[in-house]
């Protein structure tokens, strides 16, 4: 076994009606030292007993609504590039890639 360790931290702080005013992380490798800000972040993780996705998902007062969308759409890009390196589904991958162009194109983003 591995002593090889990664560790991802993340510190929200909420207003009084526990919404997020502020998203800060941090993780053991990525790029740059220091805490990081942000505006929003979805986290999913699988329960491999429940077979079933826990998720988390977070955004900030000030994230605008044109940020969030464009947010939303990079998300799906990642999700298809991760979908066909996890499992090699090269058409389904394919066909949600088709859909985020779809989803720029109705959300008025393609220039973004």
């Amino acid at each position: 076994m591995s002593d090889k360790k990664k560790e991802i931290s993340i510190t929200v702080e909420l207003d009084d009606n526990n919404v997020p005013e502020k998203i800060d992380w941090n993780a053991t490798d990525k790029e740059g030292e220091g805490i990081e800000n942000c505006k929003a972040m979805f986290l999913s993780m699988w329960d491999p007993k429940k077979q079933d996705t826990l998720r988390l998902d977070l955004w900030t007062k000030e994230m605008t609504k044109d940020e969030m969308k464009i947010f939303f759409h990079q998300t799906l890009v990642t999700m298809a590039d991760t979908l066909e390196n996890a499992t090699e589904e090269e058409g389904m991958a394919e066909d949600m890639r088709d859909f985020t162009s779809y989803f720029a194109d109705k959300m008025e983003i393609l220039d973004k």
